[in-house]
């Protein structure tokens, strides 16, 4: 136990710790207040109770199922019974344990697939991912209004259409991983082609906005930085992602400029 705290109670460090997180992120909480400290020593120190303990977790947990810090202040604002909070976390956790068994039996059929040089099929590949878990970091980078705009478009797409646009970048990647294993330069006509391509893929999925070549670069960057992204095109091959990344690099100043 840390100096000036009672029993029952965590000093902001010692939460910080115990949760995985800082105690920068526990102020940031308290200062949106979602995370309040149960009481604040003569020193001025945070500390907080088993209540605050309850509740960060539930903070976790929402942020984990990719909902934004507004939307778990009201979540949270909503919910005045604790046990009735810990049967939703409950419960919530059941469904992202379902999600991600189906996300391992899917990477596992493309390993397989991909390791047998079979066709691989979008709608296994995509099973038990969801596009709107990236709501938030799309938001960010490019803007509400493109999410916006991408979301009503693959909205009103047919269960087949959103197939074939998946199919479509399975595709894609399956011909960078092949590029990539041949030695082909990024800038080389093969390569451009494949990258023509994509970047219209990424203008179809982008609701006809125009991608233009900041924010085609900024996206082959985004494939390598994020390994969920990366994982999409390095199961072709390790270094694959990278490929990607340089050859829209080119291809944006060749052709975007």
């Amino acid at each position: 136990m840390t100096a000036g705290t009672r029993t029952g109670e965590w000093s902001i460090q010692d939460l910080a710790k115990a949760a995985g997180t800082t105690s920068r992120t526990l102020r940031h909480y308290g200062q949106l207040g979602l995370l309040p400290p149960s009481r604040i020593g003569a020193n001025g120190y945070r500390y907080y109770d088993q209540d605050s303990l309850v509740r960060l977790q539930r903070i976790l947990l929402l942020r984990e199922l990719g909902l934004g810090l507004p939307v778990i202040a009201e979540v949270l604002a909503g919910e005045q019974d604790t046990t009735a909070a810990l049967r939703t976390h409950l419960e919530l956790l059941r469904q992202e344990q379902d999600r991600i068994r189906r996300q391992i039996e899917s990477v596992h059929t493309t390993l397989q697939k991909t390791e047998r040089g079979e066709q691989l099929v979008a709608a296994e590949v995509f099973d038990g991912f969801d596009h709107t878990q990236y709501k938030d970091e799309v938001i960010e980078r490019w803007g509400k209004e493109a999410y916006d705009s991408s979301d009503r478009w693959w909205s009103s797409l047919s269960d087949q259409q959103k197939k074939d646009f998946q199919q479509t970048q399975l595709d894609i990647a399956a011909d960078y991983g092949r590029a990539h294993a041949a030695g082909l330069p990024v800038d080389s006509d093969e390569v451009e082609a494949i990258t023509a391509r994509h970047h219209a893929w990424v203008g179809d999925g982008w609701g006809g906005k125009p991608v233009t070549a900041d924010a085609f670069i900024g996206l082959g960057e985004m494939y390598v930085a994020d390994s969920r992204f990366a994982a999409n095109y390095d199961v072709h091959g390790e270094g694959t992602a990278a490929f990607v990344r340089d050859a829209m690099k080119a291809y944006a100043e060749a052709n975007l400029r």
